[in-house]
């Protein structure tokens, strides 16, 4: 395999340092789109494909983080106005 594709399969060059912590939702839902595909495809080494197996555990991870965060911010805005309506209120 050349080193671009090891490269990528480690989520790609200068990439290795970055915290996935630190990525939106939207782009580490984008990057382990990109892992399963990359997975799937195949004609990655053992080790290439548990790193970047790992990789995808992490980067699933944040997503639930994400999520659970975004529902409890729902969860609490909607107790804060159900809290505020006016019981004598017709709706």
């Amino acid at each position: 395999m050349a080193d671009s594709d090891a490269d990528a399969a480690r989520g790609g060059p200068g990439e290795a340092g970055e915290q996935v912590g630190a990525l939106s939702y939207e782009q580490a839902r984008d990057e382990l789109a990109s892992v399963v595909k990359r997975l799937e495809t195949g004609g990655l080494t053992l080790e290439q494909s548990l790193e970047l197996w790992e990789r995808g555990e992490r980067l699933a991870a944040v997503c639930e983080r994400l999520l659970d965060g975004a529902r409890a911010r729902l969860s609490a805005v909607t107790a804060e106005r159900s809290s505020e309506a006016d019981p004598d209120a017709p709706f």
